[in-house]
């Protein structure tokens, strides 16, 4: 835990009350704070209540006593309409923020010298964050990860010196972190998302750009318009900018060719660093992206690129996420269960020359029009869930497939085919381009029935870590 000394003796209100939110008020209190909690849901509160947090209906409160309101990142801080509590803070005078912001102020009470990465995007936070941490902790140094990702980011140990952070930020996050100051900070993409929250994409660009622009160095994807806009917009202020690219040479920065990591140093000099072909892990062009930022937040932290090359190799990486499951021959089984929409199994789909496709379940409205393109990689497809019917649809005659009806008997069949393919490396993929919610309670669980149906298979050799 890290107790928040910054608000020793002051009055905080906090709303919001679930893991982070319960996280952040045992903190404060911790740390000398006054805490005052409340959620809409009346099991938060009690759960809130069993762990030593005073509640009340923050309604009956008197605004005027409090110094702050902490919001959990869920709650609507603009859009649609500002929460009940939003307004009474701001009716109030009351500044309205963040556990990220609680973190960020500890950082810089404590042990500013102490290195934080600060990552975001539209896509590949996650990969990203658990990268760096990953070749940080492989390097030897004293890591810890969290924010949006795993542990909430008040639960981390106490800020110190030499102690590294590595925090996923998404933009409800940033938007409740007025000062946040990463030592590094990383702006992957930027493509139009959550707009329910922030009403346009140019508010949506704009509130991830503060993490970038508060930061001692910004890595910035140069693969889209809005972040190359970004970029542009710190070179005027006159900000320490580390371009990356999959798309494009730079002339300045670090930029992928095919598997090759290469480092641009201005004046036509660039070399190539290292390999990424190879790393099951970080297979894709959209991994490559992931891995450039990795290397130059890893570089400004006084890592070699020995070191660096090292940590990508030994990288399980995340589950769900092109996770390495098994492997029987000549076939290599990959869940992508995270791919809940047809951009995101796009990713997994271009990353591999003939597939065995399992798909389908909640379906969204877009459907898997847009993977035509890809079509032609793919072996056969095996339908599961309510989609089944929508997508043998669209796959028509472009490509053979049967209706498999649940997970587990899209293995088998899968694995059977995949088996006698002649064509060599083949690859049986879960990515469903659907919700899970018609027969799993998340993507998760529906990863995991995927994962022990491969487990269960005769001859399969697992791959990555082993979990129970």
């Amino acid at each position: 835990m890290i107790p928040v000394s910054t608000f020793a003796g002051k009055t905080v209100a906090v709303f919001g009350l679930g893991g982070s939110g319960i996280a952040t008020a045992r903190a404060l209190i911790a740390g000398g704070a006054s805490v005052l909690a409340w959620d809409d849901n009346p099991e938060s509160v009690a759960r809130a209540g069993e762990e030593g947090v005073e509640t009340q209906d923050l309604r009956a409160a008197n605004w005027k006593d409090f110094d702050a309101l902490v919001l959990a990142p869920g709650v609507p801080l603009t859009h649609p309409r500002p929460h009940w509590s939003v307004e009474l803070a701001r009716a109030a005078g009351v500044e309205i923020i963040g556990d990220i912001e609680l973190f960020a102020r500890e950082r810089r009470a404590r042990a500013p010298e102490a290195p934080f990465i600060a990552v975001t995007g539209t896509n590949g936070k996650s990969t990203t964050t658990a990268l760096i941490a990953h070749v940080l902790k492989a390097a030897g140094r004293d890591v810890q990860m969290g924010g949006n990702i795993g542990r909430a980011v008040m639960t981390l140990e106490p800020p110190a010196a030499g102690r590294h952070y590595v925090v996923e930020c998404s933009s409800y996050q940033i938007d409740l972190a007025p000062t946040l100051d990463p030592s590094a900070g990383i702006l992957l993409n930027l493509s139009p998302d959550h707009l329910d929250r922030h009403g346009t994409i140019d508010d949506y660009a704009a509130i991830k750009e503060r993490l970038v622009a508060g930061s001692d160095t910004a890595i910035v994807g140069m693969d889209d318009a809005y972040c190359r806009a970004v970029a542009a917009r710190l070179d005027e202020a006159g900000r320490k900018v580390m371009r990356i690219s999959v798309t494009q040479t730079l002339e300045e920065g670090f930029f992928a060719r095919d598997a090759e990591v290469m480092r641009a140093e201005g004046g036509g000099r660039t070399e190539r660093l290292f390999m990424l072909q190879g790393v099951g892990s970080l297979r894709g062009r959209h991994n490559a992206q992931n891995a450039l930022a990795a290397l130059a937040a890893c570089l400004s932290c006084g890592l070699t690129i020995e070191e660096i090359r090292a940590g990508f190799e030994s990288f399980p990486g995340l589950a769900h996420r092109m996770e390495q499951v098994g492997r029987f021959k000549h076939v290599l089984f990959i869940n992508d269960s995270k791919a809940t929409n047809a951009d995101a199994a796009a990713r997994a789909l271009s990353s591999f020359p003939r597939i065995y496709w399992i798909a389908g379940g909640l379906p969204k409205e877009s459907g898997i029009g847009s993977l035509r393109p890809f079509f032609g990689r793919i072996a056969k497809a095996y339908l599961v869930g309510e989609a089944a019917p929508a997508f043998a649809a669209t796959l028509g005659e472009a490509t053979e497939y049967e209706i498999s009806g649940t997970i587990a008997a899209a293995v088998e069949h899968a694995a059977r085919d995949a088996a006698g393919d002649p064509a060599g490396e083949v690859v049986v993929l879960l990515s469903p381009a659907c919700a899970s919610f018609d027969q799993f309670r998340n993507f998760e669980v529906r990863g995991e029935a995927f994962r022990q149906a491969v487990l269960s298979l005769s001859g399969v050799e697992p791959l990555g870590e082993t979990r129970e």
